[in-house]
């Protein structure tokens, strides 16, 4: 079935780099979502009036709540699809993570209202009456939603959206809310044990670890995360791929909403190589980067004398002494300057920000392990820290 909507609804489906295809996916979700949402809550409203149950009445809010929700993610991805304005050079890409946060919320306030109601109701029991039309609609509600869950799971694996995994919780989270409702109208009925308070309160306990999950989802992008290691690698790859250039480092990854991602990194290419010529490359590796991945890319050369004899040894010296170390440590931009009595070793050091030791105790172990080289030497050490690792 999601197969057949995403082909029939969604043109241009498997492109999911394009704002557009994602807005499009963001209105099929939202569409779906509204009226399956407004069904099922009318007809447990209907169930609660006649079993007089605060158990299936506050699922059916519930219920309204995610139709309500499915209209702000309906609403997010539109505005996320604008096109970049004065205000917003890098466009509007990160509404889809407010939007999910929303949602997120949403869940959160239901969960505690329903809490309150629960609690209040096992205080003060009220009996209820068995319906077979209550059971038949929770039965209906749990199929809808277990299919909803795998609906909004596949599209936001396809598109990896954060919002749709939101909303994908969340009617799991509904799954098991109604199961629970329907466990407790059974043992009513059955058992003669009235235990509506503790199930809206289970119920209560299940939406707000929902909300508390999805919330986190939304959050992470937005406060700044790793990027995908796919997408690493493929930049390194890419990068590489170019055989003038020699290495890379220093990449960085901004993400302005999916699709809207820039990044910048340091290519190491040969000093002695035409200016020209290595600026074509880098401009064609950039290009490369666009087309592969939609990302905006800003490559800086870094000059790497290949020639000096003497250089190039103490550049693989110093390189061996970062993974003696640490393995996890990398030097770059090494190069030489000779003094009347000393010589100036002045290079980078990588160091992600995990590392335990501080930058003096790097550079310190630095200059004491190139103080074994045997000659005059002086570091120059500039810290590096490293927010994205390269495979």
């Amino acid at each position: 079935m999601t197969q057949w909507l995403v082909r029939h609804f969604i043109a241009r489906a498997d492109d999911t780099a394009d704002p557009a295809v994602r807005q499009s996916y963001g209105l099929l979700s939202g569409v779906i979502g509204i009226i399956l949402n407004l069904l099922l809550s009318g007809g447990k409203f209907l169930a609660g009036v006649l079993s007089g149950s605060i158990a299936i009445t506050a699922d059916a809010f519930n219920n309204l709540s995610d139709a309500g929700s499915s209209v702000v993610t309906l609403v997010g991805f539109q505005i996320a699809g604008k096109k970049a304005d004065d205000a917003h050079p890098f466009g509007h890409g990160r509404m889809e993570y407010l939007s999910g946060l929303a949602v997120a919320v949403a869940i959160l306030l239901v969960g505690v209202e329903l809490a309150k109601s629960s609690v209040k109701k096992i205080f003060v029991p009220e009996a209820t009456n068995f319906s077979l039309v209550s059971v038949g609609v929770l039965l209906t509600s749990i199929l809808v939603k277990l299919w909803m869950n795998r609906f909004n799971h596949s599209l936001s694996r396809h598109i990896h959206s954060t919002a749709m995994a939101a909303t994908a919780a969340d009617s799991l989270s509904d799954v098991a809310a109604t199961s629970a409702v329907l466990l407790g109208t059974l043992v009513d009925y059955f058992l003669q044990v009235n235990i509506d308070g503790w199930v809206g309160l289970a119920v209560a306990a299940f939406i707000l670890r929902s909300g508390w999950g999805a919330a986190k989802d939304t959050l992470d992008p937005l406060l700044g995360q790793n990027p995908d290691p796919e997408l690493v690698r493929g930049v390194e790859e890419t990068v590489m791929a170019h055989s003038e250039i020699m290495g890379m480092h220093d990449l960085i990854i901004h993400d302005y909403g999916p699709g809207r991602r820039m990044l910048s990194l340091h290519a190491e290419v040969p000093a002695s190589a035409d200016v020209m010529a290595m600026h074509d490359v880098i401009d064609n590796t950039e290009r490369e980067l666009h087309e592969k991945f939609h990302v905006e890319a800003v490559i800086h050369m870094d000059p790497l004398d290949t020639n000096d004899e003497t250089v190039r040894m103490l550049r693989d010296k110093v390189a061996s002494i970062a993974r003696e170390i640490d393995p996890v440590l990398s030097t770059h931009d090494f190069r030489m300057t000779a003094g009347p009595d000393h010589k100036n070793l002045i290079f980078d050091v990588v160091v992600p920000h995990t590392f335990p030791l501080s930058d003096e105790q790097v550079r310190a172990a630095f200059t004491e392990s190139v103080k074994q080289l045997g000659e005059n030497y002086y570091t120059v050490i500039s810290i590096d820290h490293s927010y994205v690792e390269l495979p």
